[in-house]
């Protein structure tokens, strides 16, 4: 993925809390919503999956819960855009992953702020938090075990760079700018369907139809995955993104089917408790918002995935 002189991050949407974290006593899991699900589905998937009762990005919190805050808390973080504003002319993921990230964030944000109108909505930034190993968020404890997610009461987007590694070493995926855009994009994804009113009705859905839960979290994740190829429609279509990139980000995308983690996992796979979908679904929809670049094609809540 290529950035030029036009491109600017704008640090004042980052929170770089790198090194500044700490550890949770305990280890415990952070309640999020629409994370990417993938190192936190191993460390704690087992258990889900077994039958037992855990909380994870997926489950957000009940009512009355309380969220544990640790000691330091977001004092400790860094200046908030420091090391991440300026130019992103010629910054990849291998000169300055944190600033790369950043481009992708202002990108993807610019894209939506521009689109959201067309679609009824008004768009209103979410912050991008970067953290080391465990950080305080809206939704309780994130850490790196619960991989990328977004965080609807806070509206903040959470990552731990070392998920890349993680996802390029445990799950083979081929890597690349793109394929890390992806992941990006799609968290914004989240946020897109939180202003849109989507993410809210789907959360009403769940609670009429708790039997439902893992079907509707599937489709919400696919729309997600096919709102992340509009915008990289947008960028394929200025000349930032390469066609072998594309495959990059396909090939991500299959990384973290459900279908693959459980292989992976146990060595079999039980459809009905997929959270995320499979990894042909998530090529499909990513596809499909990349292909046309249209987001009335996303309605993944619609017919057959």
């Amino acid at each position: 993925m290529r950035f030029d002189a036009s491109d600017q991050a704008d640090g004042s949407q980052v929170e770089d809390r790198r090194g500044g974290g700490f550890r949770f006593p305990g280890g415990g899991m952070g309640a999020g919503a629409g994370g990417l699900g993938i190192i936190g589905l191993l460390i704690v998937g087992a258990i889900k999956l077994l039958g037992g009762d855990v909380v994870t990005s997926e489950d957000p919190p009940s009512q009355g819960q309380t969220q544990r805050q640790a000691p330091g808390g977001p004092q400790n973080a860094a200046p908030q855009g420091a090391k991440v504003s300026g130019s992103c002319e010629g910054v990849t993921s291998a000169t300055d992953q944190g600033k790369f990230i950043a481009c992708v964030e202002t990108n993807v944000q610019s894209f939506w702020t521009r689109e959201l109108p067309q679609m009824n909505g008004t768009y209103h930034p979410a912050r991008l938090v970067l953290f080391t190993e465990a950080t305080p968020s809206g939704c309780g404890e994130a850490s790196a075990a619960t991989g990328p997610f977004y965080c609807p009461p806070d509206q903040k987007v959470y990552l731990d760079l070392g998920f890349f590694d993680e996802l390029h070493r445990r799950f083979h995926a081929k890597g690349g700018d793109f394929a890390e855009a992806y992941v990006v994009a799609h968290e914004y994804g989240h946020h897109v369907q939180k202003l849109l009113g989507i993410e809210g009705r789907m959360r009403e859905a769940e609670r009429a139809h708790p039997s439902d839960r893992n079907a509707l979290s599937v489709r919400l994740e696919l729309q997600a995955d096919c709102f992340a190829g509009v915008w990289g429609h947008s960028a394929y279509e200025k000349g930032k993104v390469a066609p072998d990139e594309i495959a990059q980000a396909l090939d991500a995308a299959a990384s973290v089917g459900d279908d693959r983690i459980q292989k992976q996992m146990r060595g079999r796979v039980n459809p009905e408790s997929f959270t995320h979908g499979s990894a042909a679904e998530r090529q499909k929809w990513f596809q499909t918002g990349m292909e046309g670049g249209d987001p009335k094609r996303c309605d993944t809540f619609s017919g057959q995935l």
